[in-house]
């Protein structure tokens, strides 16, 4: 199990913890809601960048989205886009993240 400090830091700031979206996933200390949740949160300020860079902030490169968008759907399969809030960042839902073989 991870300590607590860290799972807080790795909530609040995911890549100040994790290299990659990967290494959430092959976390050992990690359970599966706490990989989905820090996924969930590198994936929203991954959208937040990405606003920014269609409002004229240099561009990063896209791939970290994609790689936590694939980490996701390795953790709950298929992830309905349909939850989403209405904002320009997005962001997925806890909804939209439901295991869909319901083993959560």
């Amino acid at each position: 199990m991870m300590d607590e400090h860290r799972l807080a830091k790795a909530i609040l700031d995911p890549p100040s913890v994790f290299d990659t979206p990967q290494d959430v996933l092959t976390d050992e200390h990690l359970t599966t809601p706490q990989r989905i949740e820090i996924l969930r949160r590198w994936e929203y300020d991954a959208c937040e960048v990405s606003v920014a860079e269609d409002e004229g902030m240099p561009a990063r490169n896209g791939e970290t989205l994609q790689q936590i968008l694939q980490a996701l759907q390795k953790l709950v399969g298929d992830i309905d886009s349909s939850e989403t809030p209405p904002t320009k960042q997005g962001g997925l839902s806890r909804e939209a993240l439901k295991r869909t073989d319901r083993k959560a």
